[in-house]
């Protein structure tokens, strides 16, 4: 594909945030809480996972990281384009980085958002929040949101190899009988349900993006592991019933069936956030220590130069659709390539409707 990037004049980075600093962790959990009724003793809870770690998220390090990387990646395809990068919930904030985007005479972007796959808090939400942002600042450039991409080669190939990594830190002689336990970010029951354009394609591209690693991983060591999909870091309500089981339970169910060693995959993360290092790295890995389980747990993608190489080419293929042409979309597993443009009514904001960028109609 050639490195014609054409409607576009940058590519906007968007995230999530994180806090910077001990003072950062209350306001920030604020932020990311305001209106969706978590009980106190929650934030809480969560403020001690930052304070643990200095008060400091990884996320904005990697993101920094994952820029320097792209940069170079651009630089060395030929690409001119210039990287900026906003968040949902904390500095720099979307708003404040497109009025620097107007303010440098950017017309048109595409927005790479660090999370892979669909439904309301990991697509809509961040659809709605630059929708807000576009509004708050004249002036603003057109945006437009590149595909999701869980199922493409750049993101699973280093879930692979990540995978065959940490299979290979365990003794040969019990291998064979490890389990990989793939984790992603539990989310309510009913947001899954709303998910993509037909309901539940939370867990529907999670498992395809699943089976694709264990296939690859067979044919790689000619042995089907058993493997299964948990979550991490409910943060709702108790009575609000959300996706399970959750990854600590899950260790409880197969220490009772055995002490078998366990593969920890993160593929519900592109790089080490909070959620990897406190949920799984600590506490799934305690309790794992508990239990008597070996544990290993596999890389997330962060800067593998075939995830950065990724960002490259979804921009390049969404431009040229753009133009009017029909690029090949690449895609393992299951499932087509990801919709460009979302219906209306595709992962619905589980509170009241709100104009959410990029979607047919």
């Amino acid at each position: 594909m050639h490195s014609d990037s054409t409607p576009y004049d940058a590519l906007l980075l968007v995230s999530f945030g994180g806090p910077e600093k001990p003072e950062d962790v209350v306001p920030f959990l604020e932020n990311v809480t305001r209106g969706r009724g978590i009980p106190p003793e929650r934030l809480v809870e969560v403020g001690q996972h930052y304070f643990g770690f200095g008060g400091r998220s990884p996320i904005n390090d990697q993101n920094r990281a994952l820029i320097e990387a792209l940069q170079a990646d651009f630089a060395a395809a030929g690409l001119e384009l210039p990287i900026y990068w906003g968040n949902r919930n904390w500095e720099p904030y979307l708003a404040e980085t497109l009025q620097q985007m107007a303010d440098d005479g950017i017309k048109r972007a595409a927005c790479f958002v660090t999370s892979a796959y669909s439904s309301y808090s990991g697509c809509r939400q961040y659809r709605e929040d630059l929708a807000r942002a576009v509004d708050a600042v004249p002036g603003a450039p057109e945006l437009d949101r590149l595909r999701a991409y869980f199922n493409h080669p750049g993101f699973i190939e280093p879930v692979v190899d990540a995978t065959l990594a940490a299979l290979a830190t365990f003794d040969p002689s019990t291998r064979e009988q490890t389990r990989l336990v793939f984790v992603t970010h539990s989310i309510p029951d009913s947001m899954n349900a709303g998910s993509g354009p037909e309901g539940g394609a939370y867990v529907a591209q999670h498992t395809s993006a699943m089976d694709e690693v264990v296939e690859r991983v067979r044919a790689e060591t000619g042995h089907r592991y058993l493997h299964d999909l948990v979550f991490c870091s409910r943060s709702g309500p108790p009575q609000v019933p959300w996706l399970e089981p959750d990854v600590n339970d899950y260790l409880e169910e197969v220490a009772a069936a055995g002490s078998a060693p366990v593969v920890v995959i993160p593929f519900g993360f592109i790089s080490d956030h909070m959620e990897v290092i406190y949920d799984l790295d600590t506490e799934a890995a305690a309790t794992a220590e508990r239990l008597g389980l070996p544990f290993a747990r596999a890389a997330t993608a962060g800067i593998d130069p075939r995830f950065v190489a990724m960002v490259r080419e979804l921009v390049l293929e969404r431009a040229a659709t753009v133009r009017g042409e029909e690029p090949r979309k690449s895609a393992v597993g299951s499932l087509p390539a990801c919709w460009d443009l979302c219906r209306p009514d595709c992962c619905p904001n589980p509170r009241a409707p709100q104009p959410a960028l990029g979607q047919l109609g």
